[in-house]
């Protein structure tokens, strides 16, 4: 086998937080955009799109920070065919050590009747903003927009001007999702072998997963000649989503053998990247998902268990330590001390700060008391729930709820507001929707609430439930979380931790708020 040294190299173009972020209702606050960036930075990403900075104030706040803060990566802002936009995504990204403009506009029939230009006319737009873009930044990305339902002469006409006009990289995205393995590689083929110039840009590749097909088509993309993979952790993104990271990653580092190429991706992050990208955004990985599902390396068929026992490889084509995660599902219990659980965080992926540590920790030993046996997943749960730094204006102190099979339920709740505690009961249609109504009781507001999510974190009748709630007042979306073996109060918890997120970003100026609804892009 050529050794990864040796071997073409494909650039891995992470856009979780700008494809992945326009998920309905996956929006993320600045500091987990930051967060995100510097795990994606740590873990290799050659490019990180950071966003979309003329999307909104917040998006070029959250992508000048980015850029500032970067380390490895090449940072990236989106921008349309149009001078405003471009230049706004030039001031963005600027101070990165290695900037890149992205700029697109929808070249398919489709495509081209939205901003209602003929071929001619769009042809030299393509010119003029691609031109523009390179007069700005050495760094330039262009992409037809669905280019997998353009026609192929027109396509390797605005291919062309592109390249003449210094775009450095060319994306072709199948924005639909439409396009099947055996076509995504004869597009990029064609491309390769009918455009002038081609052979001196790169060429990079961005698929939806609408079909099913995304991963596949990226990786036929490569072998066709493509050196650039769009993706998302988890295969976060519109509609079905995008090719998923950790798919691409992992199936050339294990199919190496007839897909000889490498990446810059360190992949024993992938599990913790995951997991904080799932936690964020709100939405839960599969448990059958490729790669970092809870049952990807999971084994529960005796003829499977049997082999696992005698040869791992019987089953197993990577090795959970490949991704980052622990051989081993170690039980903790309440006698373990503070040097245990920073070790086995450790083995799991997670480095903590000795604040965070102390936070985890008091959690960890509150949890041990009321629960047999605290896993894995019941750490990571700990974690990935902890309180954001400062003081939160609303606090839960105490709450009783009752339950009967006739009547509305009644919670008797405590609440602390500022230092004060205010108690109050409230009916509902069952015990969580009377404790909520409890909150609004104590702290009225006029949030809706666009997500509610329950999800155990273990088997068992005593397992913890972490819950996601994600709460939408006039533009500011907010996510809370929090984690308990008593669903109500974990309920309860998510829903106040969201609300604190809620009273920070009233505080603000609302620069977060969207200032255009154009955000479906390639």
């Amino acid at each position: 086998m050529t050794k990864a040294s040796e071997q073409d190299r494909v650039l891995i173009f992470d856009t979780t937080l700008r494809d992945g972020e326009q998920s309905p209702g996956a929006t993320m606050t600045h500091e987990e955009k930051l967060e995100i960036a510097a795990l994606l930075d740590e873990m290799g990403v050659d490019i990180i799109e950071a966003g979309f900075p003329i999307a909104s104030e917040g998006d070029f706040r959250a992508v000048s920070e980015i850029a500032k803060n970067s380390k490895n990566s090449t940072i990236c802002g989106l921008a349309r065919a149009n001078f405003k936009d471009i230049d706004r995504a030039w001031d963005a990204v600027k101070s990165a050590p290695s900037p890149r403009i992205h700029t697109f506009i929808g070249t398919s029939p489709l495509h081209r009747a939205i901003p209602n230009l003929d071929m001619d006319q769009m042809a030299e737009r393509i010119h003029e903003t691609v031109t523009h873009a390179r007069n700005l930044c050495d760094n330039i990305q262009w992409s037809p927009m669905d280019a997998t339902r353009t026609e192929h002469d027109y396509l390797c006409r605005v291919v062309e001007i592109a390249i003449k006009a210094g775009a450095t990289t060319i994306n072709v995205p199948d924005t639909v999702g439409y396009t099947a393995p055996r076509e995504s590689a004869d597009l990029i083929r064609m491309l390769l072998e009918r455009v002038p110039g081609a052979d001196e840009v790169i060429f990079s590749t961005h698929c939806h997963n609408d079909l099913g097909m995304a991963t596949a088509n990226s990786l036929a993309a490569v072998e066709a000649g493509a050196r650039q993979i769009e993706c998302t952790v988890n295969g976060l993104g519109e509609r079905a989503g995008n090719t998923a990271l950790e798919e691409v990653v992992m199936a050339l580092k294990v199919r190496n053998d007839i897909m000889p190429y490498a990446t810059g991706v360190d992949s024993t992050k992938i599990m913790n990247i995951s997991r904080r990208v799932s936690a964020v955004s709100g939405f839960p990985v599969q448990f059958n998902k490729a790669i970092v599902g809870k049952n990807a390396f999971a084994h529960e068929s005796g003829i499977h268990q049997d082999g696992m026992l005698k040869n791992a490889e019987t089953f197993e084509i990577m090795r959970p330590a490949d991704v980052g995660l622990s051989a081993t599902n170690l039980v903790m219990g309440k006698h373990s001390g503070r040097a245990a659980l920073r070790s086995k965080l450790k083995d799991l992926g997670i480095e903590l700060g000795e604040n965070q540590l102390n936070d985890v920790f008091v959690r960890f030993k509150d949890l041990a008391d009321r629960k047999k046996e605290v896993f894995d997943e019941d750490l990571i749960a700990l974690v990935r729930v902890s309180d954001d730094a400062g003081e939160d204006s609303l606090v839960l102190k105490s709450l009783k709820v009752v339950c009967g099979t006739e009547g509305p339920q009644t919670a008797e709740m405590t609440l602390s507001v500022d230092g004060a505690d205010k108690s109050v009961t409230a009916t509902g249609d069952g015990p969580v929707d009377a404790a909520f109504n409890a909150v609004k009781q104590i702290f009225p507001h006029g949030a809706r609430l666009q997500l509610y999510q329950v999800h155990a974190v273990t088997e068992g009748t005593d397992a913890q439930a972490t819950v996601s709630v994600r709460l939408d007042e006039e533009g500011r979306i907010v996510t809370g979380q929090s984690a308990d073996t008593d669903t109500v109060v974990a309920s309860v918890k998510a829903y106040v931790h969201a609300l604190n997120r809620l009273i920070v970003r009233r505080g603000k100026t609302g620069s977060d708020k969207a200032e255009i609804s154009y955000k479906d892009v390639s």
